[in-house]
């Protein structure tokens, strides 16, 4: 997630009047003899020029005259990519890239292609390798990305290759292709540009740069905020794209700052709503979405507790109840899944602090997102309402870009979504978290922070200070419940387990000090350590991770598979080693690496069964949710798998894990043993706010086919089992004890 939502934020909108399709996919075009490929871009940045080496090779090549080759060298940048744009726009649905790649020993990473489509605002489609990247050394072999081409909405499009951690990358023999064709013989198309993408009026500024907040002030933001965001979803014209609704609000919104009682907002309001369109509206004959409702809209304050005239109210009405296109300039929704896709969103990048307007914007448009596209909305734990209401002085009083960026990450955090975060990266985020770190890792054990694991590079000093199993009580002066306390509310997860998963490293083992000093609490004592503190990427440099099995067997013939490293490609090979085994154990803390519901969970089935419901949402009725039918993952009749199995989770088993899990639940045979995990699953959506602010949500509700949620309370667990300090200190697995206890029991 991290990698691709750092190549995300490289997007770059490019747009050229040009019709001569010459391009220089292949890179065998140089600016001079034994210059650079013309159009390619080597390194996004100089510290990834000077961490990694990339230059033409004559001599490793597939191909041509010469390969581009991408080696770690030093310091602690994670990739390096090269990149060719493409700015133009071209006729056709399906794009593929074809490249050949050769490695030698790459790890901690992988080395792959990568594909990105970027529209007017942001990337619309993405694909990296980062699930399929190659590892280790091999030989010359040709790879493939294949995304969908969308010519209405692209912009541009990006090739490359990247390398991500160290050793040696050789690329040649780049191919772009458009429904199979060559893109030089591709038909250019042209942009299609409508009036909310012509109105740029305010892009650099919205020349509100303060507002004196009294609760007059306050609440008629309240309510322009709701009216703004019912509007953007609602009234057919800006579902057109007749208007660039962010631009709308600048000029409507000193208006409604100026307005002395409610009776002058009403009129300011209502004002605002004439102006949208001079036609009147129709009303929609449509029968409501079918299947069983799960959440129904909330339109806030704005019917019967706005205090609105009888005029606005009126036509207010009419416009929830008007009929809507199917198409919405700013939502639809994502093909084959039904999840969220919030289009044409100005993310205004070079704000790093927006101004006051700016930062309502900001406020405003998460709400409205949340409010009427979040499937978990029900389940956030506050009233929605007040949390605009709450968060409205917070925005608006914001002094710098700590303040801002605070606030931000605290309402994120407040819809209690493992998925939700501020995933764009911010040097005043990082500035506020710690520029260094404790120099080992921590975990909360027993509701405890621990000295859970010794690094690589970790000194002698450090072993002599600290142990593992050690009880942090205190950090730098203060105590370690007061710490949860105050970065809890910054700590976007879903649940307490998951909040405690994330802390150490986010918050509690980071600091702007060159040292930290720990109590900590050894055999009942209470000792006091100082140490240096490390820089952020201090570790693991250069060393590979140690690569769990797939799959192998245990001591008293038990199967055991680890989703993190198991490809579908394993299992018949699996089905073999297995067959006569008493059980498997099948270890789920990790993100698997491969989709394995319809694989692997059909293996382990004799018979059909559901295991699956989900809820989606609905473009031309914002704030309804509906269930679907249940979804099976079929069986294997007499030749699934008949021992039994057991499944082991805790905080770590997030999103496609959880949802992995309940697939596997749906055999009789297979129990869940561990703990709360981390509550986040359906397919996630990309929200974007100024100030080039990136977070995602949960975009489907994903529930048992009783009805059981999984958001926030996480998978359904047959038997509790939690990690003890004293069996770190004896360096036991006790989910894995209890998971062959449980398949050796009559």
């Amino acid at each position: 997630m991290k990698l691709r939502l750092m190549l995300l934020l490289l997007f770059c909108s490019l747009i050229t009047n040009a019709q001569q399709n010459s391009f220089n996919i292949d890179a065998e075009k140089l600016d001079k003899p034994g210059g650079h490929p013309v159009g390619w871009i080597f390194g996004f940045n100089d510290e990834q020029r000077e961490s990694f080496i990339i230059k033409l090779d004559s001599n490793i090549k597939q191909s041509g005259k010469h390969s581009i080759s991408i080696a770690k060298a030093s310091g602690d940048v994670e990739f390096c990519a090269i990149d060719y744009p493409i700015a133009k726009v071209f006729q056709g649905s399906q794009i593929q890239l074809k490249a050949y790649l050769k490695t030698e020993n790459i790890f901690n990473g992988y080395a792959g292609l990568w594909m990105r489509m970027d529209g007017k605002q942001s990337s619309i489609a993405f694909d990296n390798m980062s699930k399929r990247g190659v590892k280790g050394t091999t030989d010359w072999q040709q790879y493939t990305i294949d995304v969908d081409y969308n010519g209405k909405e692209a912009r541009s499009i990006h090739i490359g290759a990247l390398l991500v951690g160290g050793g040696k990358l050789w690329v040649d023999g780049f191919e772009l292709l458009i429904d199979g064709k060559p893109i030089a013989d591709v038909a250019e198309g042209k942009p299609v540009l409508i009036k909310a993408d012509l109105d740029t009026a305010f892009t650099v500024s919205s020349g509100i740069t303060e507002i004196r907040l009294n609760d007059k002030v306050q609440r008629h933001l309240l309510l322009a905020g709701q009216f703004w965001g019912f509007l953007k979803y609602h009234h057919p014209a800006i579902a057109k794209g007749e208007h660039n609704w962010d631009a709308e609000l600048f000029r409507h919104l000193p208006k409604v700052i100026a307005v002395k009682n409610d009776a002058e907002l009403s009129d300011a309001l209502e004002s605002w709503l004439d102006q949208v369109t001079d036609a009147p509206l129709v009303r929609s004959g449509k029968k409501k979405a079918g299947g069983k409702i799960a959440i129904s809209p909330d339109y806030g304050l704005l019917f019967g507790k706005s205090g609105f005239k009888p005029s606005l109210q009126e036509k207010l009405e009419n416009v929830r109840q008007a009929q809507r296109p199917e198409e919405n300039y700013y939502i639809s929704t994502m093909p084959n899944i039904g999840n969220p896709k919030f289009d044409n969103e100005r993310e205004y990048a070079k704000m790093a602090y927006p101004d006051a307007g700016f930062r309502l914007l900001a406020l405003y448009r998460y709400w409205t997102m949340i409010n009427y596209f979040f499937p978990y909305k029900d389940v956030i734990g506050r009233d929605w309402n007040e949390a605009l209401a709450t968060a409205i002085p917070e925005f608006v009083q914001a002094k710098d870009e700590t303040a801002y960026m605070l606030a931000t990450l605290k309402l994120i955090a407040s819809i209690h979504d493992t998925h939700a975060n501020i995933w764009s990266g911010s040097k005043a985020l990082n500035d506020f978290k710690g520029k260094y770190k404790a120099p080992f890792k921590g975990s909360f054990i027993e509701n405890q922070l621990v000295v859970k694991e010794f690094m690589y590079g970790d000194t002698l000093e450090v072993k002599q200070k600290f142990h593992i199993g050690d009880v942090i009580t205190s950090i730098n002066g203060k105590p370690v419940t007061e710490l949860i306390k105050y970065y809890l509310p910054y700590t976007a997860a879903s649940n307490y387990d998951t909040q405690l998963r994330d802390m150490p490293g986010n918050f509690l083992l980071r600091s702007n000090s060159e040292s930290f000093t720990f109590e900590i609490l050894r055999n009942g004592k209470t000792t006091s350590e100082t140490i240096a503190s490390v820089p952020l990427n201090y570790y693991n440099k250069n060393v590979p991770l140690p690569i769990l099995k797939a799959y192998k067997l245990l001591e008293g013939n038990i199967g055991y598979v680890y989703p993190g490293s198991y490809k579908n490609t394993d299992l018949p090979a699996i089905i073999e080693l297995f067959k006569d085994t008493k059980g498997i154990i099948v270890d789920m803390r990790c993100y698997p690496s491969d989709f394995m519901p319809f694989t692997f969970g059909k293996y382990l089935k004799s018979s059909n069964a559901p295991f699956v419901k989900f809820t989606g949402m609905n473009v031309s009725e914002p704030g309804l949710f509906t269930f679907s039918e249940d979804l099976e993952n079929g069986n294997s009749g007499s030749k699934a798998y008949k021992g039994k199995v057991v499944v082991m989770v805790d905080a770590s088993s997030q999103s496609q894990a959880e949802y992995t899990t309940m697939a596997f639940q749906s055999a009789k045979n297979v129990k869940v043993i561990g703990s709360t995990t981390a509550g986040a699953d359906g397919n996630v959506s990309q929200i974007m706010l100024p100030g080039g602010i990136r977070t995602i949500i949960s975009g489907l509700g994903i529930f048992y086919p009783d009805g059981t949620p999984t958001q926030r309370v996480g998978v359904k667990i047959d038997k509790e089992v939690r990690p003890t300090i004293k069996g770190l200190i004896e360096e036991r697995d006790e989910l894995l004890e209890a998971a062959k206890v449980m398949i050796n029991a009559d």
